[in-house]
Formats: C-alpha cells, sequence, structure tokens
C-alpha cells in the first residue's frame, strides 16, 4: 500500500490528507500540536462564490485586479470555479458558518464584504474565528481516519532524495531524537514565513521551513518578493501584533491619522477598502513623523458604526482588546502594518507537482501564481482548500507504485560546537529586525544590499540544526536570503512589493520571479513544469 508523508496540518495538509487516506497511508507531521497553524490565526473568513456563475466570475476578476497584473488566471479561475464545492464539503463535514439570525432570509449563510471583493462574499465562523472553526471539522474527520497517522511536535530539517526523486523527510522530535519519515512521496502544507519580521501576525511557527528545505534540495521558488503586510495590526507597547481583521473595515470602519483625520480617501476610491498593499503603504506615510525615525499613530475607528453589537460580531477581537482597557465601540485602536502572507513559495503547476520529482507543495508554501503580486483578502483559506485537494488527487494518481525506502538511521544529532538557546534567540531577532528595517513594506537598492551584507555575515555564524530553535534559524535566514535577493531583482514597484527608488510599474517586469540555486530570473507561468 502507498505511504505519503504530508507536513503541515492546517487546511491545505488537513484537507489533502483526507484524500490520500481514501488510497494509502497518510503520515502528517506538524510542528507543534495541529491546532497550531496559521489557520488556527485566520479571523476573517473565507471568500466564495456561491451565488451562481455571475458571482464566480466576479470572483475572478476580484482576485486578478487586485493581483497587480501578475495573477496567472487559470488558477485564478480553478479557485474561484472549485470553491463552492469545496465550501460545501466543510458543510457537509460538520464545520458551522455563521447564519443569519432574521431579516428576510433567517437561516441562510451570513455573507460580508471585504476589500477589493465587489460583493459580500465571504463566509465566517463565531465572527472572527473562521480558521479555528474549519480547523476543528477537518481536524475531527482527519481524528476518525485509521490510515492518518498524526505526529505532532516534530520540526522537518531536510528532504530525503532517493535516485533524484524525494522521497522523505528528515526530522526532530521534541526530545531531539532525528528520525526520517520516508514514503512514496512528499507533500509540503508547511505554511508561511511571517516570522523572518519583526513585526508579523503569524504564529511562532511560522518559519519558512518548507520552502527553505524544497529551495535547498533544489526546487524552484517564485516570488518570493511579494509579502503581503496586513494594515492593521494592534499597535501597543507591550502588546503582540494582533491582527485586527479586514471584517472590521468591511463592517465600516475608519482610518484617521494622528489629526483625527480620514485619509484613505486620497489614496484610493475605495477607501478603506482598497486592497491591502494600498492600505498598508498609506497608513506607513501617514505615521511618518517630521524628524528622522519619528513615527506618528495611526488609529482604527468604529465610533459611528451603529446597529451592530461590535461585541457579538467580533468576539474574538473584543475580548483581546478588553485585555488593555480597549473597546471597539467607543475607542480609537492603534494599528500599523504586520507581515501577514506570502504570495510567493515553492513553484507549483496547477495540480501541486513541483520541479522535484516525488515533491508537491499546497496553501501558503505554494506558489501557483493565484495570487499575483498581492493577494486578495480571504482568498487564503480558499486556496489550502481548493489546492491542496488539487495536490493531493495528484499525488494519488502518480506515487501509487514503487518500493518505498527504509529509514537509514534513528539516532540523537549533536552538534559539535552547539549554541546556547540565548544564542540562537538572539541571532533570530538580530535577523528579523533587520528584515523589518531593510526589506519590509518599503524597500531600496542600498537598505537591500545592506541586508544582504548582513546575512552573508551571519551566515558562518549559523548552528547545526541539532535543535528546533537552531533549525529554524538556519530556515528563516534561508527565506531571507530568497526575499531579499527577489527583492533587488524586481525594479519596480508592483502590489506588496514597493520600491522608493523605482516607485512605478514597468510593464518589461510584468513577469514572475524565480530563483533557483542562487539565480533569479524572470518568467511567464505555465501549467505544467520541466521536471
Amino acid at each position: 500500500m502507498p505511504h505519503w508523508i504530508v507536513v503541515g496540518a492546517g487546511i491545505a495538509g488537513l484537507r489533502a490528507a483526507l484524500t490520500l487516506a481514501s488510497a494509502g497511508e497518510v503520515t502528517l507531521i506538524t510542528k507543534e500540536v495541529a491546532s497550531e497553524s496559521n489557520t488556527h490565526y485566520a479571523q476573517g473568513g473565507i471568500a466564495v462564490a456561491m451565488g451562481g456563475s455571475e458571482d464566480v466570475q466576479l470572483h475572478e476578476q476580484d482576485t486578478i485586479q487586485a493581483g497587480d497584473g501578475l495573477v496567472f488566471a487559470p488558477a485564478a479561475r480553478m479557485l474561484v470555479e472549485e470553491g463552492p464545492a469545496r465550501v460545501a464539503e466543510l458543510l457537509a463535514w460538520g464545520t458551522n458558518f455563521d447564519r443569519e439570525h432574521g431579516g428576510r432570509e433567517p437561516g441562510q449563510l451570513m455573507r460580508t464584504r471585504e476589500g477589493a471583493h465587489s460583493l459580500p462574499r465571504i463566509l465566517h465562523a463565531n465572527g472572527d474565528a473562521t480558521g479555528r472553526e474549519i480547523g476543528r471539522a477537518l481536524l475531527e474527520r482527519a481524528s476518525r481516519d485509521r490510515r492518518i497517522h498524526l505526529h505532532e511536535r516534530v520540526t522537518t530539517c531536510d528532504l530525503l532524495l532517493h535516485d533524484g526523486r524525494v522521497v522523505g523527510v528528515t526530522a526532530l522530535d521534541a526530545s531531539g531524537q532525528s528520525k526520517e519519515f520516508v514514503g512514496n512521496g512528499v507533500l509540503l502544507t508547511s505554511g508561511g514565513a511571517g516570522q523572518v519580521y519583526s513585526d508579523t501576525t503569524n504564529p511562532a511557527v511560522a518559519t519558512g521551513d518548507g520552502i527553505a528545505m524544497a529551495y535547498r534540495a533544489g526546487a524552484e521558488v517564485a516570488d518570493m518578493e511579494f509579502y503581503q503586510f496586513h494594515p492593521t495590526a494592534l499597535s501597543l507597547p507591550g502588546a503582540p501584533r494582533f491582527l485586527l481583521s479586514e471584517a472590521l473595515r468591511g463592517e465600516g470602519a475608519y482610518l484617521r491619522n494622528h489629526h483625527g483625520e480620514r485619509f484613505m480617501e486620497r489614496y484610493h476610491p475605495l477607501a478603506e477598502l482598497a486592497p491591502r498593499d494600498i492600505v498598508a503603504r498609506a497608513i506607513t506615510r501617514e505615521g511618518f513623523g517630521e524628524r528622522p525615525g519619528e513615527t506618528l499613530p495611526v488609529y482604527l475607528d468604529m465610533r459611528h458604526v451603529q446597529g451592530k453589537d461590535l461585541h457579538q460580531r467580533f468576539p474574538g477581537i473584543s475580548s483581546f482588546l478588553e485585555k488593555y482597557g480597549l473597546e471597539l465601540s467607543r475607542d480609537l485602536v492603534p494599528v500599523r502594518p504586520a507581515a501577514h502572507y506570502l504570495m510567493g513559495g515553492v513553484r507549483t503547476d496547477l495540480y501541486g507537482r513541483t520541479t522535484l520529482p516525488g515533491l508537491y507543495a499546497a496553501g501558503e508554501v505554494a506558489c501557483t501564481g493565484v495570487h499575483g503580486a498581492n493577494r486578495l483578502a480571504s482568498n487564503s483559506l480558499l486556496e489550502g482548500l481548493v489546492f491542496g485537494a488539487r495536490a493531493a488527487e495528484t499525488v494519488v494518481q502518480e506515487g501509487m507504485h514503487g518500493d518505498v525506502p527504509k529509514p537509514m538511521f534513528e539516532q540523537r544529532i549533536v552538534a559539535e560546537e552547539p549554541k546556547t538557546s540565548s544564542d540562537v534567540s538572539a541571532m533570530r531577532e538580530r535577523l528579523r529586525g533587520l528584515m523589518w528595517l531593510h526589506a519590509g513594506l518599503l524597500r531600496d537598492e542600498a537598505g537591500l544590499l545592506a541586508m544582504q551584507s548582513a546575512l552573508d555575515a551571519m551566515r558562518p555564524e549559523l548552528p547545526a540544526a541539532a535543535t528546533r530553535d537552531a533549525a529554524e534559524l538556519r530556515n528563516l535566514h534561508t527565506i531571507a536570503e530568497l526575499i531579499t535577493a527577489s527583492a533587488l531583482a524586481r525594479k519596480e514597484s508592483r502590489g506588496a512589493h514597493a520600491r522608493t527608488d523605482f516607485p512605478d510599474h514597468d510593464p518589461g517586469c510584468a513577469k514572475h520571479s524565480r530563483m533557483v540555486q542562487g539565480r533569479v530570473d524572470f518568467i511567464d507561468l505555465t501549467a505544467t513544469l520541466p521536471r
């Protein structure tokens, strides 16, 4: 019986595991407990066009428009066309999306609107805990399948290749024991890399492990310069960069500068509902002070919103803000952008195939081109669902045969001169701070070259991957190199990539960056990849 390895237990990994288990055994590896992923923290909702063919077409157009000229149209079409059926599966499997309590359609699914969407098509669960509810339903279903073997608190370190084909991963368990997991193929669903920046909405597990492993093994990555910064993360001294969902602006929230003025109308006709990259840069510019390094506060304002119980609509956000003495209906809430979502990743075709035989990828770890240069709000959960299922179907079709290599070792690895956890932590924080400074929301050549020099100097100091902290640091360093090199190569501003020294679009750069073995070039995406 075939046996497959899935790395990551968010929405893409869980959905993929359910399909794979129908045809073989599945080893599902996650770095923390299964509920700790970017999926779990997704507040805003899942965008899905359930209003018929016209809604599907508009969803595709909205996705392409938000992507600022780089969305791969066939990927967007698959996303929006297959999305309704995948969400219908979630409903059948017990996912409890919010429903209307009154009005003309009581009991119908509640649909809201978010930035750059032409229609209300966002489904929510428990107000602002959509990802958690979807993850719960998928995890419950997966836990009942005896062919899915969940391994929690296991850190994957590198891919295993056999005769040029990816057959497994090396990993460290919670006790520091080194293991090999081998099978007929590996599906990466390990999520994003927001921890490469000092300010991020991502959980601590988001260290880009899958992308870094794939790149080191020789896989192509694409569009790594496009990191989306969520416009509205809480900005209070001593408080985490807690995500304040875009759904707040969908329900009427204004953005105000330190003078109390609404300012988004100066930047885009859609004002607060403009695409995220535009809103994030506007907030950043409104926060510039007159003196070098001075920052001024920017606020989210819902005090004018009438006829809505904001605590009921946003229970998680409201409860968090209460810890800091803030209330949505009463207070101006200070905000600033934070790293949120990576549009780039391991380059795949529309079926989850990478450039390495035996290696597949889906979700935020992958780059199909579906988001282009800027992801449309609430398309990420849908992407994980749709492409997780598609990739799993491909794995089953292509990986039913062949012997599974046996593990070669199972032993404790100790670095020759292990660094202390404080050393590793200090290096990690230094890297994250430099990335925010030099390769964050606003970039230029001088800063990116300074970042490259810092990364070059840091490389000899990197510890062996003998602990989870050390393995994550090595992966973050790789991710930082990929982002910086790709950002240097793209000499224009587009979507989430903003160069102050090249502030305009360059029509000649309307292509996707590709990086493999240290080289960056620009390509047109196609439905199939060279293998």
